[in-house]
């Protein structure tokens, strides 16, 4: 019963994704709510100046809609809520709630962007700030909730438990992958190709463990992104915005947290990662060289960061980019539904 659920879920996500773009992307023209294109990035994204931006808000609706009836589904079909599955029911809903949350903060974000015609929104110690709130409320109300835990699992049975500074250790994590899944934003049907795959191992996962609302988020997510990639696949007619990968940040965080596999959430997600991390060391060895050699440029790593404009540099298609990317994930993500299965099979 509760795979159909998933599955039927999946494709009404897909549909109405998909649907709203006939609706969505005209009326955000009519709005003039384009992208505006940074003068410092390749020189053929200029092309794209205009393109509609703020798409997030198609499948974030889709999955919303989509996630809240197939609960419902899954109460009336035996889920006992004050007893063993009110567990399951607090961290799906915590972790939904959340991503939306943060989709809220990058819709303030685009809205500052296209109301200005420039592509800065909120300052980034705004945006850190908000985000703070969301990641404090959302380990809140699961403490209040009396499921609160502080132990992260890895591979062959070994266990650390944190204490109190599991906490603020994973505050920093879900902060960190929050803006790494912004930052593989950067080129079309990217994010949106990388994070299907994120999410397909994730349903996976959450089978193992037999925690449906986890497998029926990430159900809801998978459908509604590849809906929103027939819009959005090279060349892309709408963008998803701050609004639609600040909200991917936050399911993938609460894919990874609410399941208990926040190892497995960085296995699985290494793009997002590694996309932060280029940012990282780019900026460290530009600002040390730089004044090392007393000079007004310092040395790169990387042609341009994220490292996908890198490639792009290279001379790589985004087309090319997104296939080996979310083969990378394909991979990775396999990867960590076999060490899943070796972590959780046996509980």
């Amino acid at each position: 019963m509760n795979e159909w659920t998933n599955v039927i879920a999946a494709a009404a996500s897909f549909l109405t994704a998909w649907l709203l773009g006939f609706v969505v992307i005209p009326w955000l023209h009519k709005l003039k709510y384009g992208q505006t294109i940074l003068d410092i990035g390749p020189k053929w994204h200029a092309k794209k100046q205009g393109t509609a931006t703020m798409g997030g808000i198609m499948f974030i609706t889709a999955v919303a809609v989509t996630f809240a009836v197939g609960m419902i589904i899954y109460g009336f079909s035996g889920a006992d809520f004050t007893g063993g599955d009110r567990r399951e029911f607090v961290v799906s809903l915590s972790g939904a709630v959340m991503a939306v949350f943060f989709g809220a903060v990058g819709f303030l974000d685009d809205f500052i962007k296209v109301a200005k015609k420039r592509n800065e929104g909120l300052t980034p110690i705004q945006k850190i700030i908000l985000q703070v709130m969301i990641i404090a409320a959302y380990f809140a109300t699961i403490y209040i909730s009396g499921f609160a835990r502080t132990v992260i699992a890895f591979p062959w049975g070994w266990q650390w438990d944190l204490g109190i500074f599991y906490y603020p250790i994973m505050g920093l994590g879900i902060l960190y992958l929050v803006n790494a899944v912004n930052l593989t934003d950067g080129i079309d049907g990217l994010c949106s190709l990388v994070t299907v795959v994120y999410c397909a191992a994730f349903a996976a996962i959450a089978g193992i463990l037999g925690m449906f609302g986890q497998s029926l988020l990430a159900f809801c997510t998978a459908g509604a992104l590849i809906g929103f990639l027939v819009w959005n696949f090279p060349p892309a007619k709408v963008f998803m915005g701050d609004t639609g990968s600040m909200f991917l940040g936050g399911i993938v965080c609460a894919l990874g947290v609410g399941c208990k596999a926040e190892f497995l959430m960085v296995t699985a997600g290494i793009i997002y990662v590694f996309e932060a991390l280029s940012v990282i060391i780019q900026t460290t060895v530009f600002k040390i060289t730089k004044k090392i050699y007393h000079t007004k440029e310092g040395k790169r790593v990387f042609k341009m960061t994220p490292i996908h404009h890198h490639f792009e540099m290279s001379g790589w298609s985004e087309l090319k980019i997104d296939v080996v990317f979310s083969l990378i994930t394909v991979i990775t993500g396999a990867l960590s539904v076999f060490l899943a299965f070796m972590m959780f099979s046996k509980q």
